[in-house]
């Protein structure tokens, strides 16, 4: 395998735009089957997901059941090793940390004018489904990414669903992960039936009112299908990443993290943004030796990635490779240049911004603090990592007293008469008269 050095002005648009874009795009092509579970999942409930299971996953749930009962998890936590037990204790332990900082409070009254008070409440979401992927390996961290915010803001009812194994089994860590969180109910479902029976609900499936967590293009599509019907948060596709580095970055350590994201599937992106051409032609000597050390199905994913949707793009500077940085939006950036706070203030779009060579993609997947669950697809212009505001909704709250009513009352009728709102005004206007 070769990397290729794309200089950025010398691309045409065709080839600018392809880069650009990400493997999200290629959801169009999936839509057309992921309807017709979805909607299979609607109209037949529990066995529409188990057969669609069964067709993509290999297990049989028709003799367990979908929901994952407690001796299950009691035996799993048991036999889990201690080590791991130690290292997702840890790990739990920095995200609550973080996301208790994220604690949502109610706006106190404010006197807007004399008289006129107005407010805020805040109050949790009654129920959130958690999606949990699997297909690649299993992910205990997504869980408690997941699963810390929900709680921490207060969710009644903590769903979550992930896919199982061949033997219809769930992963041991995710399910000691789940009972160490405060999940309510574990479903060994997964795939875009499990995004269906989130938002319609099944015989076994009670509907919840929104689902949050990362997914295949099929998981995407499903979420984009359902999205009238239930709230699926934030757009969590395949992974993406970019490192911006200058001259002064250490070759190795740059190519040891362009691997990280891109072993996630070959659906993911990887991208080193530089303008030191040094640097880009030392990375693409390491990458490939490295590459070959790594044993499959991850081997294959880093060679699709690197030679499809990753790879090295030559900036004209610094201030050109953070042009390109806020035009991608990526998931994940990481910034190894000589001063990484001052290159941060170049950077306006990012799902998470990972300062420095000794803060690798990896420490912020696992327990670094901040929420791994991140906007991809761009849409990181306008969105935010998964955090416990996205577990809570506020209500306004409005008191007016009979000093502000006669301030107000007249303002509110000449408004309502401009815009033609008769009622609104003979509200007001008659308000003191009696039957």
């Amino acid at each position: 395998m070769k990397l290729q050095i794309k200089r950025w002005n010398r691309l045409s648009e065709e080839d600018r735009r392809v880069l650009l874009s990400r493997s999200e795009t290629d959801i169009s092509r999936v839509t057309p089957q992921v309807s017709e579970l979805v909607e299979r999942v609607r109209t037949e409930g529990d066995q529409a997901v188990i057969e669609a299971t069964e067709q993509f996953d290999g297990a049989d749930l028709s003799q367990t059941g979908l929901r994952v009962s407690d001796a299950e998890i009691e035996q799993a936590v048991a036999g889990l090793e201690p080590r791991i037990k130690d290292s997702l204790d840890y790990a739990i332990e920095n995200v609550e940390r973080f996301h208790n900082e994220q604690r949502v409070g109610a706006i106190p009254m404010v006197e807007v004018r004399p008289g006129i008070l107005a407010g805020e409440r805040t109050t949790p979401i009654e129920s959130a489904g958690l999606y949990v992927p699997r297909g690649r390996g299993s992910f205990p961290s997504m869980l408690y990414m997941l699963a810390v915010p929900a709680r921490i803001a207060g969710v009644e009812r903590i769903v979550v669903v992930t896919p199982p194994g061949p033997d219809a089994t769930v992963d041991a860590a995710c399910l000691y992960t789940a009972q160490r969180c405060g999940v309510h109910e574990i479903y060994r479902v997964g795939g875009a039936q499990a995004v269906a029976a989130l938002a319609y609900g099944t015989e076994s499936i009670r509907p919840v009112l929104k689902v949050v967590g990362p997914g295949s293009m099929y998981v995407a599509a499903a979420k984009h299908l359902v999205h009238h019907v239930v709230d699926v948060g934030l757009p969590a596709g395949p992974s993406e990443s970019i490192i911006l580095a200058d001259r002064e970055a250490d070759p190795w350590k740059v190519a040891l993290d362009l691997l990280i994201e891109a072993e996630h599937g070959s659906d993911s992106q990887a991208l080193l943004i530089t303008p030191s051409i040094a640097l880009a032609e030392a990375v693409c000597e390491i990458v490939p030796e490295l590459v070959e050390r790594v044993p499959e199905p991850r081997k294959s994913f880093l060679h699709d990635v690197l030679t499809g949707y990753g790879g090295i793009i030559l900036a004209e500077s610094l201030e050109h490779g953070a042009e390109l940085v806020n035009e991608f939006a990526p998931e994940h950036l990481q910034l190894q240049t000589s001063s990484p706070w001052e290159t941060m203030a170049l950077i306006k779009n990012a799902g998470e911004i990972l300062l420095g060579e000794h803060t690798p993609f990896s420490a912020a997947n696992y327990l670094t603090g901040p929420n791994a669950v991140l906007p991809t697809g761009g849409t990181a212009r306008t969105f935010s990592a998964v955090s416990v505001r996205d577990f809570v909704k506020q209500s306004s709250v409005v008191q007016v007293t009979p000093k502000g009513y006669a301030e107000l009352k007249d303002h509110v009728v000449n408004l309502a008469e401009y815009e033609g709102f008769f009622s609104h005004a003979e509200a007001l206007k008659r308000r003191d008269q009696t039957l």
